[in-house]
């Protein structure tokens, strides 16, 4: 994902978005957040999971601005 993809993204992103910014699929990611090696946390929100973006940019080492 590059610079410009990852300051367009919402304040929460799903999950296959997430690990697409960590360079895996979404197979892999939510096999990820099933076995709780997802390296940022996950929120469910209803029936939906997701990923809030300032987590992912501060794992990710990017600092916006």
């Amino acid at each position: 994902m590059t610079r410009d993809e990852l300051l367009s993204l919402p304040v929460t992103v799903d999950v296959e978005t997430a690990g697409r910014a960590f360079g895996v699929g979404r197979t892999v990611a939510y096999r990820m957040v099933r076995d709780g090696d997802f390296p940022v946390p996950v929120l469910r929100v209803g029936n939906k999971l997701r990923v809030r973006t300032a987590e992912l940019w501060r794992e990710l080492g990017f600092a916006p601005g």
